[in-house]
């Protein structure tokens, strides 16, 4: 799969939210139940997807793709995250009956699940970014909060996530029996020199580049005092 065509299927699986529509019937809120085996469905997508991103053998590729879809994830969790705020939707309240509401719920949950996947598979790249971006910190924050307190994660294969990428984060304190399930047989953690680590110094030059051309293209600017003498 070459990098365009798994660039689209990335954001195919980013802006398109599960929902919750069917006919299932339980003694707990029947919506909650329904988007529940919506999302399992749709994390079998997601890991997919990733799997077949760790086994790209071109670390620069990887980076690319990890660029453009990490940008790509927090527009959608903001986006989803102003609807939900305007619509006073409670993450511990009755699961949404407007379809918007739902795909915006939707989001949150899996969008919030897919960033977990992907700082516990890529740490580093993660952090380059993660750790200067106080707008994506705080959304984070946000989602991991509001994906605790849904039910959604109460049970199943994906309760761990939330915690394990909170920890890795540093958004909360690492246990003492805190690991990365990742961690292990992975290339990405051996020694500075990677080529990965040279990918991070390449791309951190080309933005102290792009900076430098931005303020040259705005010029000096004319204090208010002297616009005034």
């Amino acid at each position: 799969m070459d990098l365009s065509h798994f660039l689209v299927f990335l954001f195919v699986l980013l802006l398109s939210g599960t929902g919750a529509t069917g006919s299932l019937k339980t003694s707990l809120d029947p919506g909650l139940e329904i988007y529940k085996k919506l999302f399992e469905v749709k994390r079998r997508e997601q890991l997919s997807a990733l799997k077949n991103l760790v086994q790209l053998d071109d670390v620069h590729q990887q980076y690319k793709i990890l660029d453009v879809m990490l940008k790509g994830l927090f527009k959608v969790l903001e986006d989803s995250r102003t609807v939900l705020i305007a619509a006073d939707v409670l993450p511990d309240g009755p699961f949404p009956q407007d379809e918007k509401l739902k795909d915006a719920f939707s989001q949150v949950m899996e969008n919030t699940a897919f960033f977990g996947d992907v700082v516990l598979r890529f740490p580093r790249i993660v952090h380059h970014y993660f750790d200067h971006n106080s707008n994506w910190n705080l959304l984070i924050r946000w989602g991991i909060s509001f994906c605790n307190q849904s039910g959604v994660f109460d049970q199943g294969p994906h309760s761990p996530i939330l915690g394990l990428m909170a920890q890795e984060l540093g958004i909360s304190e690492k246990g003492s029996d805190f690991q990365n399930p990742f961690k292990v047989d992975r290339t990405e953690f051996v020694s500075s020199s990677d080529p990965l680590q040279k990918a991070l110094r390449e791309e951190e030059k080309r933005r102290r580049k792009e900076e430098k051309r931005k303020e040259i293209r705005k010029g000096p600017r004319i204090s208010r005092s002297q616009s005034e003498l």
